[in-house]
């Protein structure tokens, strides 16, 4: 018979003390030995192993029991107690990513029920990988802490090798994970996928894969800003504090030594300190009255004066929407805007062929796009841009 889930959540609440020390255990020796279960149900004099069985909270392994991983991720969160993963535990979501990515691109025309599911997978897949990271981070951020403030009163020794450790074994390879302009990290990774994904939610034909592709685009774009938060935290704090903790730690080892034998090694001079300052007295004075020439502020007003009045062009969306309108129904919409242009100026600017491509989005008109055909080309005054053949409708009729 199922157990409700009430009952179960109920049942965590009553005996939360038991189930923090079993989580404590497995987290220290990767399973509760039945010595431990034992002396912990004793203390607290209570006998619940057959409920924690029921409940599928422990999974019997030989004599011994482990924590069952979605209860285990489950304690993890709410008491922030992740142990850290290795770099290279996190680098693997680089292979699995890349590997969704290129069966997305393969099967892009395919079966649709397959593609969906694949952008799926990608976007758990990329959850995944953020979440890993931020655990890293806050337990990063946890034993620096703990290793600054001492509170196992570790020597100075112990201090720098920790600091080495976590220097080397895990900041410096995470930020690398995270370093956008390396081009085998992951991060770049996904500034690649990111774009890819932008171009096929704007033009995909099945509006339930481009719902889809809108849908991953989106979280691409906050995971990108999450991912540049973690790796700030990484370079402009956490790897600046854990270095003075090991230097620290260095030097005020040395200086132990030293103390412990002043007159092993000869003592270089150090000279008298005295206070001087690099400004007279008047420098108060002098400012000030160089300040207050600057009080009072006057408008200024900047303007390009190799900009003519013939050059400040603004989009008249009326005039041109009149247009349009008379040359419906029409097969191609972009030589239109090409053609338009280039009547009016010598030149066709980026600006203003973009501008007069917000027509496309007018509501009385119907558009028709055919994925397979070829590509045009038009040539602006700096750049060449390939667009797709439209067909529009006024009103959807011909």
């Amino acid at each position: 018979m199922r157990t409700e889930p009430r009952t179960i959540l109920n049942f965590l609440s009553n005996y939360f003390d038991i189930i923090k020390e079993l989580f404590d255990v497995q987290l220290k020796d990767g399973l509760v030995r039945r010595e431990d279960l034992n002396a912990i149900l004793a203390e607290h004099d209570s006998d619940i192993l057959n409920k924690l069985i029921e409940y599928k909270f422990f999974k019997k392994i030989a004599d011994d029991f482990e924590i069952r991983p979605m209860y285990f991720k489950f304690l993890e969160f709410i008491l922030s107690e992740f142990k850290p993963l290795l770099p290279e535990t996190i680098e693997k979501y680089e292979h699995s990513v890349t590997s969704l990515f290129k069966k997305i691109k393969e099967g892009i025309n395919k079966d649709r029920n397959i593609l969906l599911q694949r952008i799926s997978d990608l976007n758990n897949e990329v959850r995944d990988f953020t979440e890993a990271v931020e655990k890293n981070t806050l337990r990063l951020i946890a034993e620096t802490k703990e290793l600054k403030s001492n509170v196992d009163k570790i020597d100075y020794r112990e201090k720098v090798r920790k600091a080495s450790f976590w220097i080397d074994y895990y900041i410096t390879p995470l930020n690398t994970i995270l370093d956008v302009s390396n081009s085998d990290s992951i991060t770049n990774r996904l500034l690649d996928i990111s774009q890819y994904i932008n171009v096929r939610r704007l033009n995909f034909d099945d509006e339930m894969a481009r719902q889809q592709f809108e849908k991953l685009y989106v979280f691409l774009v906050q995971t990108n800003d999450d991912l540049l938060r973690q790796s700030k935290i990484l370079t402009n704090e956490l790897l600046p504090l854990i270095e003075r903790i090991r230097s620290e730690s260095m030097i005020l080892t040395g200086w132990i030594e030293f103390l412990k034998n002043p007159n092993k090694s000869e003592t270089p001079f150090i000279p008298k300190s005295i206070r001087a300052y690099p400004y007279n007295n008047a420098m108060y004075f002098n400012s000030l009255e160089y300040v207050q020439q600057y009080m009072q502020n006057d408008d200024v007003y900047l303007e390009d004066p190799n900009l003519s009045a013939s050059d400040k062009w603004i989009f008249n969306k009326e005039f041109y929407r009149e247009q349009l309108m008379k040359e419906l129904p029409m097969t191609n919409f972009f030589e239109w805007a090409g053609i338009t242009l280039r009547s009016e100026y010598e030149d066709i600017e980026t600006e203003k062929f973009f501008s007069l491509s917000t027509l496309l989005f007018e509501d009385d008109i119907e558009l028709e796009f055919d994925p397979t055909a070829d590509r045009q080309v038009i040539r602006t005054s700096d750049m060449n841009l390939r667009v797709p053949k439209i067909k529009i409708k006024r009103h959807g009729l011909s």
